[in-house]
């Protein structure tokens, strides 16, 4: 029997209070597989110990909201007597160790999530960060990524429609993939993960238990340091097609009635889905260890517990379902084993050999897991900048052309190709606009959905980095014509016990708090990555939000590209010239400083509205939200799309750099046939709205500061991302 020392405490990731605590819980000291249970389900990763007080401040209910965070995902009402379940997850540690698998297995994650709440997913997005491109790791771990989730997603057959993808130096030893998916179930056949029925069977579904994963979210709880590739076996490893069959297997039972209670096997394996499944139904669990289907041999009750092997489920059934359930998974040629029961005691009780080797009280060991108020400091503010503290270029239209082929504005298509992202053939908008659409099997109805962040802006201000991630989000959804309905959240922050990187959690988290009670968008589900740092040096914080929105007709959605010439483009929201945290700021002049620009969510929430009920009214032909780059940018993004050119005339009296690159909010660009009828539109709803100019010919022309053609910015964009990736 392994003795327990303060060294073996120490390497389980507890501290000698949480230590402590648990003997007490216990009555007794704990041995190795309760204290490695103790470890996975206190970790950061599983408790939430360092942010779950923060979280309560989020908003989670509204009128659409069926189920809110606290389950595998977040469910909202989208009418017709169907529901969408989504989240989004992060799978950053094991990418940076392993980024084939840990990105190919964050996938597998995240669908499980979904589809064990009865959805069928639809789709799959992500949100990735990586190193600056000189650093020798990024161009391995850019290929390494993309080909996991491609790879993953691509082999289970549900699209990866959208996502995003930033270079920052602050990401070199730690990036970050957060994975998303969105399902649609009904809503009269949604499924629970509380244990009910003692005596109803435990039953074990899927792949079998191999000894990998082992500590993987003990490790997701640490930050890096330079032994970081000796944890190269916490990663999981991935097989898509036997998920494939997990998802088809798992929704042919929830035709039926024989289900009580469902849990994926995710981070902590069968210990967490065993555990939260108790916890939850306030009841305890008895399983036998030796029923447990391995693919190893002398696995001990430790690594069986604690085992992240992938594509794995735990379900309790009703009382003599056994043998109609087993046919199901056994015609999907899965393993199936009854391997416990539910019980009365309060315990989790494990049985390997004949004997017992853990009982532990479930309630304690989810009710007094370690909470802590962490000391915090707040971010100092930055100035103000706007075009006047700011050098003008000489020439503009070289700016733009740095700007539009730089890192982070470059097309990303050479990532996307990777992935399937029209598969079960009902991609409507696919990747490259602001939000992904995909419509509903059998109906007009489609979904709308998003990943977006702004990282630079909530380092210089957290509280208007959060209302910003929200409400890009927002501006995303209404800019294809969707109702925005709700988001799932990924907080990805350094070492929350250094206070300045509390503050930014707590910073963003306010500002996130602000935006979802200014648009009614509330948060249903989430994630918590921290101690994303190497040696002490943390990533920009990122609060990466996933937004989902519902178009009744998918018809009428619109796309960011210029159509026909002769059509107006309109400005949408007012221009400041904020150049504060802006990429015209760190390209063209190497600075990083200065505030974000201002939120203004009464703005937001004004200016979205119109655009998203004009776009449905039939008024504009394209619509493109103003975001990273500033106007100029989301003009050429616009015109490069199809090659449909412009000519755009700057406002009397705007100093040029600042109202082309500002990055000023709330904003969008429209084109339309009927210029006057929508601006006295906007003029009576109190929208700005100023008139650019007129889409045509095959040249984007600035008045006064010259002019590039469609063709010269669409290769300048499409060139970056290949070049850097062929040369290894």
């Amino acid at each position: 029997m392994t003795e327990i020392t303060p060294e073996i405490v120490k390497q389980h990731g507890l501290t000698t209070t949480e230590y402590e605590r648990a003997v007490s819980i216990m009555g007794r000291a704990p041995n190795i597989t309760e204290l490695g249970i103790f470890s996975v389900m206190w970790s950061e990763h599983c408790s939430y110990k360092s942010s779950k007080n923060w979280l309560k401040k989020l908003p989670t209910t509204g009128p659409q909201v069926i189920c809110g965070p606290g389950e595998n995902a977040g469910v909202i009402d989208i009418g017709d007597g169907q529901a969408a379940i989504f989240k989004m997850e992060s799978h950053n540690h094991p990418s940076f160790i392993e980024p084939y698998q840990g990105a190919a297995t964050g996938v597998g994650g995240i669908l499980r999530d979904v589809f064990t709440m009865g959805a069928r997913p639809i789709a799959n997005l992500n949100a990735l960060r990586f190193g600056s491109p000189d650093h020798p790791k990024t161009w391995h771990l850019v290929a390494g990524v993309v080909a996991g989730i491609g790879g993953y997603g691509n082999c289970v057959g549900v699209p990866t429609v959208g996502g995003e993808c930033n270079f920052h130096h602050s990401y070199d030893g730690n990036i970050l993939v957060n994975a998303m998916t969105v399902g649609v179930a009904r809503t009269d056949k949604i499924f629970y993960s509380a244990a009910a029925g003692p005596g109803n069977p435990v039953i074990y579904v899927g792949a079998k238990t191999g000894r990998d994963g082992i500590h993987g979210a003990t490790m997701a709880s640490a930050e890096f340091s330079e032994d970081t590739e000796a944890k190269r076996p916490t990663v999981q490893v991935g097989d898509p097609f036997t998920e494939k069959l997990l998802i088809e297997a798992c929704l042919e039972l929830m035709e039926g009635d024989a289900i009580v209670a469902i849990q994926d096997m995710g981070a902590a394996g069968l210990t967490s889905s065993s555990v939260e499944m108790a916890g939850k139904g306030e009841l305890g669990l008895e399983l036998d260890l030796d029923q447990v289907p391995t693919r190893e041999t002398a696995m001990t009750a430790y690594e069986i517990m604690l085992s992240e092997s992938q594509e794995r489920m735990l379900i309790i059934l009703k009382p003599g379902r056994e043998a109609s359930a087993r046919a199901i998974f056994e015609k999907w040629e899965l393993d199936f084993a009854v391997i416990g029961k539910v019980t009365e005691t309060g315990h989790l009780v494990l049985r390997m050999k004949g004997e017992i080797v853990a009982d532990m009280p479930v309630g304690p060991l989810v009710t007094e897991a370690p909470l802590y108020d962490r000391p915090w400091t707040e971010t100092p503010l930055q100035p103000e900048l706007v075009a006047a503290d700011v050098l003008a270029p000489a020439d503009l239209m070289g700016a733009l052309k740095t700007l539009i082929g730089s890192p982070d504005l470059a097309s990303r298509r050479w990532i996307w190709q990777q992935y399937d992202h029209l598969v079960m053939g009902n991609t409507v908008q696919r990747p490259g606009g602001d939000a992904a659409v995909v419509r509903l099997q059998g109906s007009k109805k489609a979904l709308a959905m998003v990943t977006d962040c702004t990282p630079r802006y909530c380092q210089a201000d957290p509280r208007r980095g959060g209302a910003q991630a929200v409400a890009e989000t927002w501006r995303n959804l209404n800019a294809v014509g969707a109702q925005p309905l709700a988001i799932t959240d990924n907080m990805n922050f350094g070492n929350p016990e250094r206070p300045e990187i509390m503050g930014q959690f707590a910073g963003c988290i306010e500002g996130m708090r602000d935006a979802c009670l200014a648009l009614d968008y509330p948060v249903v589900s989430g994630n918590v990555s921290l101690y994303n740092e190497t040696n002490g040096s943390g990533i920009l914080p990122t609060p990466a939000i996933g937004g989902v929105g519902l178009i009744a007709d998918a018809s009428q959605s619109v796309g960011l590209a210029f159509q026909n010439k002769g059509e107006a483009v309109i400005l949408i929201g007012e221009t400041k010239g904020h150049l504060g945290c802006s990429l015209f700021l760190r390209e063209i002049l190497a600075r990083e400083d200065g505030a974000p620009p201002p939120v203004d969510l009464k703005a937001e929430r004004r200016n979205g509205d119109f655009v998203r009920n004009a776009i449905l009214k039939g008024q504009v032909s394209c619509c493109h939200d103003v975001s990273d780059g500033g106007l100029l940018i989301a003009i050429a993004e616009m015109a490069m799309a199809r090659g449909v050119g412009a000519e755009i005339a700057l406002p009397a009296g705007v100093r040029a750099h600042g109202f082309l690159f500002g990055e000023d909010q709330a904003r969008y660009v429209v084109a339309t046939t009927e210029p006057d009828a929508f601006l006295a539109a906007a003029k009576a709803a109190g929208v700005p709205a100023t008139r650019l100019g007129i889409t045509g010919g095959d040249t984007l022309t600035v008045t006064g500061a010259g002019a590039i053609s469609t063709a010269e910015l669409r290769r300048v964009n499409e060139a970056w991302l290949p070049a850097y990736m062929a040369s290894p």
